[in-house]
């Protein structure tokens, strides 16, 4: 069965990112930040429907992952795909349905990432179907594969083909031509920030080499970095504390294929210190517990080969 879910928006929210040009990834925040959302699998479209009087989808995107973050954090990760042109403008949404929060502090929300957004005009905008209750909070979960939930689905999928949404091909999965008309899960490209919080949450927010668990200190690094053409998927990833992470991108450590920790002679060279680092020569580092998640031996022989200086 392929499920989606036609989730509340705030109408702020969904206006600002429809005028955004060319967005490959959004965040769907839940305010109150107290459990995550678990109505999806990984590919299944989330569909925005506004709040009262506007009872209509008006787009939607493909479900990627959901986790419960810090709201200066969700802004780092996602900035205005956020839907605000600001931190302080988020939270403002965000505590017009969480009015006891203070404005300085640092409270956390629920973030839904999505993938692949699309926004529809306003001339075609679906009314809501007939079983969404209008006392319905935060959404509805459907089985798109009949009645009035499939019909849901093909009316989406007709203003899909009409805007000429791209869909990207991922370990062949067929293109939507391929399957008109037709709910079939569509795996959806990371965006940066999706790849940000999804190896944070892979690695189970503490660094693969030290451990390390703050959270603020911790970042998503590629393997093979995204300006040589590497992609943001969870195995082109490891979640690093920011010291390792600028020297592992420097070529001053690497990870080898079977998982243990390097560290290049030419720190000391350099340097005349690094012993720090040396201690760590050897370690072999945590790595997620999916496999699917764990650093793609391709990629670390690639930063091996290529940025690691021996």
């Amino acid at each position: 069965m392929m499920k989606g879910f036609v989730g509340v928006t705030d109408n702020d929210w969904c206006a600002f990112l429809s005028q955004q040009p060319e967005i490959d990834e959004v965040n769907f925040w839940q305010p109150g930040g107290t459990g995550q959302f678990r109505a999806l699998a990984p590919g299944e479209p989330f569909l925005f429907k506004l709040h009262a009087p506007h009872h209509y989808v008006v787009g939607g995107g493909f479900f990627a992952h959901s986790t419960i973050l810090p709201v200066s954090l969700a802004w780092q990760a996602f900035g205005i795909k956020n839907g605000a042109d600001s931190l302080l403008q988020m939270k403002r949404l965000i505590e017009r349905r969480r009015p006891k929060a203070a404005l300085l502090e640092d409270y956390k929300i629920g973030c839904i990432l999505l993938e692949q957004p699309f926004f529809f005009s306003s001339q075609d905008w679906i009314p809501i179907p007939p079983d969404f209750s209008l006392n319905i909070v935060r959404g509805k979960t459907y089985d798109l594969e009949q009645g009035h939930d499939l019909r849901l689905w093909e009316d989406v999928n007709l203003r899909l083909h009409a805007i000429d949404h791209t869909f990207v091909e991922i370990e062949g999965v067929a293109e939507p031509e391929a399957r008109y008309g037709e709910p079939m899960l569509i795996l959806p490209r990371l965006g940066q920030g999706s790849f940000r919080v999804i190896v944070t949450d892979a690695y189970e927010r503490r660094c693969a080499i030290t451990d390390e668990k703050t959270l603020p200190t911790l970042e998503a690094a590629h393997i093979k970095p995204f300006s040589q053409e590497g992609p943001h998927s969870v195995d082109n990833g490891i979640l690093l504390r920011s010291d390792f992470h600028r020297l592992f991108d420097a070529g001053y450590a690497t990870v080898t294929t079977d998982h243990h920790f390097e560290v290049s002679r030419r720190i000391k060279e350099e340097f005349d210190n690094g012993e720090y680092y040396y201690d760590f020569r050897g370690k072999r580092i945590h790595v997620p517990s999916n496999k699917q998640f764990q650093p793609s031996p391709k990629f670390l022989t690639w930063h091996n080969e290529n940025i690691f200086q021996g």
